[in-house]
This record gives C-alpha cells, structure tokens and sequence, in this order.
C-alpha cells in the first residue's frame, strides 16, 4: 500500500504524475471542483457577513467516498490542484470535505509537469494559501448574489429564462455598443492616388500621402499628372530594428491561436489543457510573461545548436497587465529541445505556436534597412511617397511573426519591401496612377480574440475567466458568432497611362465578416435594462476595480466580506427599486409605422420565442404576427422590411400531393412539408425559395436520415445505432456511447449494446432506463 497520496484535479494529470513518482505514491484526481455552492436562497447568509454553505455536488459523491478510502490508507496526503486562485479552493474543499488533518496534509505547487517540477514540489510543500481561497469564494459569492437577484428581476420585466451575470453581461454590453456604433457609421468617401514606375524593367508603387475628399480634386490632378514628369526628389535609408513579442499569456495565446489557427477560445484552452497534462507545456492560466532562468538558458541552448550564437539575446519581459502575478510564468514548452510533439493535430499545431513564440522571445532583433523614396511631379508641389524594407539580418523573424487584427485598407498593395536600385535626380517612367474611391469604415465588430484583448484591456476578468465568459455569451444566446456575407458596393476608379485618362465605375463586396460576434435582440433588450436600473454592475471601471479588489483579497491585503458587503448594500437596494418598475415601462418594444392598408399599428417587440413584428394592439382579436429575419432588430427595422416578413407563411408547391410552406420559426427559416420541418441552407431565402428547391430540400434531408440511421432493437426503442459526424454511436435517451474499436455498428446485438453502454464510465446510468419496454 503506498504510503503517499497525490490529489489531483484531472485523471490525465494524476496518469502523467503517477509515472514520475515511486511506488511509495498513490495519485488520485478529484475530478474537478468537489463542492459548490446549492441551487436556492440558503446557499449564503446574507445576514451573518455572507457566509456560504457549500454542498457535495451529486455527481462527486462517489469519488469523494473513493478519496477517503484512499486517505484511510495513507500517512500523507499532498494536495496538489493548480497553482491559482480556483486551485487553491479546490484543495481547501477536499480538506474539509476529506477532513483532513495539518499534520499529515501538505499543499503543493507546479507550473509544469515535469520529474523535476514534481520532485522539487514535494521537497517544498506548504500550507493552504487562506488569502487565494478567499479570493475565489468572493468572486464565487458576488457573481452568486448578482445572478440570483438579478436574473428573478429580467424574468419578471423582461423574458422568462433570462440570465445576468457580473462579466458576462459587460461582455454583453462591449458587443451591443459595437453594433451600434457600426449601425450609426456614415460612411465618407475618399480618393486614393497609386502609382506603379518602372525602372529598367522593375517596377514599384508610390502614393500621394493626402486622400482627396471629392472625385472634382482627384480628377484634376490625375488630368495634370498627364503633362508631368517624374523623378527621384529624394531618397532616405534608415536601420531599423524589429523586437519580437514576448511569450504567451493566457490572453495573447487565445488571441494569436484565433488569428493563426482559427481556433475558438474555448478550444485553445481545451488543447492548452491536454499539452499541460501531458507535461508538455507550462500551466495556461497566466497573465505573466516572465520566464525563469531555467526556462531561459533551456531556451538558449536550443537557439545557439539550431541558429547559432548571434541569434540567441536573453530578454526579460515586464508585465504590463495590472495584478498580474510575476511570481509565475509565461506559457511556454517544458522543454526547448522538443520541436514538435505526438498527439492529435491540434494538439501539435498549438505545441508549435507555443514553442516558436517562446523561442522567439530569446532571439535577436531583426535587422531591417527603410528605404523612403520621395517622387517629384514636375508640374505639382505635391510630392508621391514609397517605401520599402529590407531584411539585412532576420534574427527571431526566423522562427515567428506575431499576427494583428488590423484589417487592411481597400486595394492596399501587398509586398511593399522591394525597391529597385534609384539615385536622387533620377528619371521615372510612370506606367499608371490611379485615383481609387475608398470609404472610411467603422470600427470592426470583436471576434472571440479581440473580444479577450478589449476585456484585458480593460482591466475585466483574468486568465481563468475569459473561456467561460465568452462561452456562457454564446450558451444563452446574447451573443452569435457566425460568418455573414457582404454586400455589393459601387466605387469610382480613374486611371491615366500611355497619356489617356480613364473612368470605371465598379462594384466590390463589403462587410463581409467572418466568425464575428454579433448581439441578438434580446441582448440589445437586456443590455439597455441594466444600464438604466444597474448602471454600477455594468460600468467598465467599476468592474475593473472589482477585480482589483479580488487581486487585493489574494494578496492579503482586503477582508473578503467586507468586500462583498460595500458592494451588495448599493446593489440590492436598486435590486428593489427595480422591483416596482412597471413592465410596460421597459423598452423592449417599438412602433414602426401604420399599415399602409388596414391603418393598424405595426410594432416590433420581444416574443415568447424571439423578435417578432406585430400588426394590431394586444386586443385586437385580429392581430397578426411574424418572425423577424435574423440580422434584424427591434431597435432599427423598417416598415418596408417589416411588411416583408408578413409574406411569410408561403405556399411553394405541391410534393407527393401534399403542400409545400415556406416560414421562418424559432430556429430559423424552414419549408413545412406533410408535418415535417426541413431547415433552409444559409443561402436560401424562404421568400424566394423556388418548388423545385424546397423538393431537392426535402429529399435531401430523408437521404441523410436514412444514411443515419443503422439500427434500433424492439427491446427498447429508446436504444438506437446511428452515424456520426466521427462514425457510428450508440444513442440511448439523450446519452451517446462510443463503440469500441474492432465492433461492427451493423452487428451489434442488443445485449453487447447494453455492455458497452454499461462498460463505460461517463454512463449516466437512471433507474429503469436499461430495462425492457413492457409491452
């Protein structure tokens, strides 16, 4: 029996530790929080200094009863959940819930697993930091006492089912002002003046630094441009220097990853996860970007076998977020000599990030040469500029570049970094200028990425909470984040060359967007709501200091219930004012117009299943209703949008005699056919949406089905085998079961679907669920 316990959050971690330590230690996991705060008004004492009750949640039960066997058996027992503030809670809950003594319970910490990370921790364990646990009980208890006063107060004034939460709906609040700041842009335009010069078979562009504001001022000096002569008035070299980004915190990986790799937030952390269980890289939740000394000279030895001394330069990074802890550090590989590691793709993908933005902030600078040229109009006091960049040394630029969210301008030319050999006084042969209309645009709707790096910002949330913040958005259906197509728009493009001026009128695609968060009426509803009635709980700065205060609290510096207790006086008093606001003072609806043809009012509003146009009041016996379109608000639709939405339910055609409607319900637009519901593809309009269409629709649809289905059994019909995105699965209720490898789907039989569904651990596993239907 081993004398040593190791408690442990994940399985995957307890797998990795468990074969870096003896027999002499046993290593379990928690799985996760053990205990948390119960559904209800009596999970905090609001009156005695908000103290919490904390339950055993249902599906820990059985692994707290494990745990204590296991402690039963052991002369020490280690606590070593994660190094942070949830962490630290974690381990203080299983040492109340396990009872466990001081004397034989020792806390310890790692930001890495690795042989050596372990032993060290073992060699130096400490006590429960009581400071950090405080920390995560008042988030936990504040982000409690906000969403059960507030979400009961939305319920009642707004929609049932609503929820409110401290970052969330500051989250919220960052992408609803967005939109509108978008909505309300007026877009000016603007002529830009390019032009492409050839030089003994090279060519290269120059602009004039000015736009001009009208197409009259363009014009004319494109037209005067055509009796000009063009020479080299000036030419300007520069050594320059590029200095690459420190490494990754929790916020800049998300960032990059998105950027990069197309991954969602949540799903870098996932992977994160894996590669640190995996003890392949360093803990993922930081907000520092410091690296040890150990870290350090790992990092310059990889760099001087593979590239060379020159292209070693050891940096030390100075975190710029408030409260960050420097006492950790930034994300990096566990070991520098490791290039590339095993696992699925993604995994290997993010390792490789990782590892060449830590290796790259242990090079050198690149060395570049600017090169500025300024171009003479021999007949214009107005001068055309280009420039150019030469590499002379890549240093980190070897390895990595760190990408931007910048988008870049219309028309922009793509490799401005080669210039062609030029001396002062030289001639030039202008092959075309153009004068190109462009358009200002707004400021770019937050992808999840930027949305992390404006909350960072702002001082809101920390590493821990930024995945579950912009997971819980999405969850509830605030927030959508989805491609959208742009639209058509005409520009004008004016062109000399060969000594003939040329206009174009043409069209270009704009506002397209690609995985971009877009608010949803009820998040503009709701947003509006607590900006009004809880100005506090969704002002930017006031959030902000409340983190402050929680990084206070950690560091001992701040009582945790007097924390709670300054806030929660102000905030349940507007609590119960807002009780006594009437609902129909709530703005969550808004007159469009009069009908053209019947004279009734015709007004937008919330529904029971979303935005909706409405034409007659709430009396009227007659009233009709329509679905709005997605991409349309409450705020902003037009009469002439609205009476469109009423030409909905359409009548297609006729298929297997039976009619065929177009409509727009709950989850979208659809065609109803013979009382089944086939959901329109992204392109397809149900306005438009031919007979021929919604027949390819439908059939479609039942070839899918068919291909799905593989099997069901008569002994319970809840019981199914069917095709997956990932291959064959079981389906039991609303539960999925893999089917192990080498088992054929087609021949399973009902008692080996029963096994394996059994066999498996995440099984849930209700009373009656695997018995025979009764006949």
């Amino acid at each position: 029996m081993s004398k040593n316990l190791v408690i442990v959050e994940s399985p995957a971690k307890a797998k990795t530790i468990e074969g870096y330590l003896g027999k002499d230690f046993k290593v379990a996991s928690s799985y996760g929080h053990v205990r948390d705060l119960p559904k209800g008004d009596k999970a905090i004492d609001v009156k005695n200094r908000f103290k919490p009750t904390y339950e055993v949640t249902p599906d820990k039960k059985e692994v707290i009863k494990n745990l204590k066997s296991l402690v039963k058996d052991a002369e020490t027992i280690y606590l070593a959940s994660d190094d942070d503030r949830e962490g630290e809670a974690i381990s203080w809950h299983l040492k109340e819930v396990l009872n466990l003594k001081d004397s034989n319970t020792k806390r310890i910490v790692f930001r890495e697993i690795t042989k050596n990370a372990i032993i060290k921790a073992i060699e130096n364990p400490r006590g429960i930091d009581y400071d950090l646990v405080n920390a995560q009980q008042a988030r936990r208890i504040l982000d409690r006492l906000v969403g059960f006063e507030l979400s009961p107060i939305l319920w009642k004034k707004i929609k049932t089912g609503l929820s409110a939460g401290r970052v969330q709906s500051v989250a919220v609040r960052l992408i609803v002002e967005r939109e509108r700041e978008i909505e309300h842009h007026n877009s000016k335009s603007s002529f830009r003046i390019t032009a492409i010069f050839e030089v003994e078979g090279k060519t290269f562009q120059a602009e004039l630094p000015k736009k001009f504001e009208t197409k009259a001022e363009a014009e004319a000096f494109l037209k005067n441009c055509l009796q000009a002569e063009f020479s080299v008035a000036n030419l300007e070299k520069k050594p320059t220097k590029k200095t690459p980004a420190p490494p990754f915190t929790t916020s800049t990986l998300q960032q990059e990853a998105s950027r990069k790799l197309y991954f969602s937030v949540a799903q870098t952390m996932s992977v994160a996860q894996k590669l640190y269980e995996a003890g392949k890289i360093s803990y993922m939740r930081t907000d520092s970007v410091n690296l040890s000394e150990d870290a350090m000279n790992s990092a310059k030895n990889a760099i001087t076998s593979g590239y060379g001394a020159n292209y070693h330069k050891s940096r030390k990074f100075t975190t710029k977020t408030e409260g960050a802890q420097e006492a950790h550090e930034a994300i990096r590989p566990t070991d520098f000599s490791v290039h590339n590691v095993s696992g699925e793709r993604n995994e290997q993908r993010l390792y490789e990030l990782i590892w060449k933005r830590a290796i790259a902030s242990q090079m050198s600078d690149a060395e570049l040469e600017k090169t500025t040229i300024t171009v003479k109009i021999s007949n214009s006091p107005q001068n055309l500029i280009a420039t150019g960049e030469v590499i002379k040394f890549d240093g980190f630029l070897k390895v990595y570049l760190e990408d931007t969210d910048e988008e870049p301008e219309e028309d922009e030319a793509g490799d401005k970094s080669l210039l062609p050999p030029l001396n002062i006084g030289q001639a030039l042969n202008l092959q075309e200028m153009k004068g190109r209309e462009t358009f200002s645009r707004p400021a770019p709707r937050y992808t999840e990425a930027s949305l992390v790096k404006k909350l960072e910002e702002l001082g809101i949330g920390r590493p821990s909470t930024y995945a579950p913040t912009i997971s819980t958005i999405q969850k509830r259906e605030y927030v959508i984040k989805e491609s959208r197509d742009g639209t058509s728009r005409n520009y004008v493009e004016m062109t000399i060359a060969k000594g003939n001026f040329k206009e174009s009128a043409k069209t270009e695609i704009t506002g397209a967007e690609k995985q971009k968060l877009f608010p949803t009426n009820i998040a503009m509803v709701v947003n509006d709501f607590l900006v009004e009635h809880f100005p506090n709980v969704i002002d930017f700065s006031f959030t902000a200091r409340v983190e402050k205060e929680f990084d206070d609290i950690a560091a001992g510096g701040q009582n945790w219930e007097d924390m709670i207790g300054s806030f929660y006086g102000k905030f349940h008093q507007s609590v119960e004012e807002t009780e006594l606001v009437s609902r129909q003072d709530i703005n969550s609806s808004r007159l469009i117009g009069v009908h053209p043809v019947n004279g009734k009012n015709m007004t937008a509003r919330l529904g029971r299943f979303g935005p909706l146009v409405q034409i007659g009041e709430a009396d009227d016996e007659e009233k009709q209703f329509a679905s709005m379109k997605k991409g349309q608000f409450i705020e902003n639709i037009t009469m002439e949008e609205a009476l469109e939405l009423f030409k909905l339910p359409r009548d297609i055609g006729m298929f297997e005699d039976k009619k065929m409607v177009a409509a727009v319900g709950r989850f979208g637009p659809y065609v109803r056919h013979d009382g089944a519901f086939y959901s329109l593809a992204k392109e397809q309009d149900p306005l438009s949406i031919t007979e021929a269409e919604a027949i390819e629709l439908i059939q479609n649809k039942r070839e899918a089905d068919a291909k799905k289905h593989i099997k069901s059994f008569e002994e319970n019909p809840e019981i199914q085998i069917l095709n997956g995105r990932w291959g064959p699965y079981i389906k039991l209720g609303k539960d999925n079961f893999k089917i192990p490898k080498g088992k054929e789907a087609e021949s399973l039989t009902y008692a080996e679907t029963l096994e394996i569904i059994e066999a498996q651990p995440d099984a849930t596993k209700k009373k009656g669920k695997f018995a025979k239907k009764k006949s």
